[in-house]
């Protein structure tokens, strides 16, 4: 896999990604291609695997989460303990 590969993966949206990624996935179990390129693809699956973890931790990182405290309504990060 080149770089010019790897940046094209890096711009694929989410939903693009992770439907690459079933298909290198179904590739990979017929288990019927040659060595060579399933290693390359191995790789891209991996590439793509991070990358989709990736841009869900970044918009995990961007969620919040409306709570109220002391009578009023305030909105804090997803995850982030509540106040005692």
């Amino acid at each position: 896999m080149n770089e010019a590969n790897l940046n094209d993966l890096a711009e694929l949206p989410f939903d693009e990604a992770i439907k690459r990624l079933e298909e290198v996935v179904e590739k990979l179990e017929q288990g019927e291609i040659p060595l060579e390129q399933s290693i390359q693809l191995f790789q891209e699956g991996m590439l793509l695997a991070r990358l989709c973890s990736k841009k869900l931790e970044d918009v995990g990182r961007k969620i919040e989460v409306l709570v109220k405290e002391n009578d009023e309504w305030r909105s804090r990060p997803y995850g982030e303990e509540e106040s005692v």
